[in-house]
């Protein structure tokens, strides 16, 4: 069982460039046929400062952060056993290609089922930019498998 004193921990934080290139590549990836996220003339005609991040986008940026899944070794699980439960956002503020994001991290909660047949870690994570405001609050949930769920 992971131990409850977790709940509450506050991870690295982290900033990430929004970068024109991943934004274009992402669009194409999930089937995005909107100009407004692979063109600049396309995004500024629609009103937009430059490419408008499509509402995912967050969480594939906060996925590939190098450290990201430090905290799973932190809390001793065995990756083996992790599979992905969930994920939700809310959005407070757009963000476009070239800004800059910080990724603020916490372990929200750490709770089981089935008699511990399955155990929960709920990870909060707020988004703001550069000047601290909030853009986006993703909240993932990683369930582990612990033998048989009954």
């Amino acid at each position: 069982m992971i131990d409850r004193k977790h709940i509450g921990a506050v991870l690295p934080s982290y900033e990430v460039e929004v970068e024109k290139g991943r934004l274009r590549f992402f669009a194409k990836a999930i089937g995005e046929t909107n100009p407004i996220y692979t063109d600049d003339e396309a995004a500024r005609h629609a009103g937009y400062p430059s490419l408008p991040v499509p509402p995912t986008f967050l969480f594939t940026l906060e996925r590939e952060h190098s450290h990201r899944f430090d905290y799973l070794q932190m809390l001793g699980v065995d990756l083996h056993r992790v599979l992905h439960g969930e994920q939700s956002f809310a959005y407070h503020k757009p963000v476009y290609a070239g800004d800059t994001v910080v990724f603020e991290p916490r372990i929200a909660d750490i709770y089981d089922k089935k008699n511990g047949a399955l155990e929960f870690i709920a990870l909060e994570t707020v988004v703001k930019d550069k000047s601290g405001s909030l853009v986006a609050e993703l909240r993932s949930l990683i369930v582990l498998k612990n033998g048989e769920a009954t």
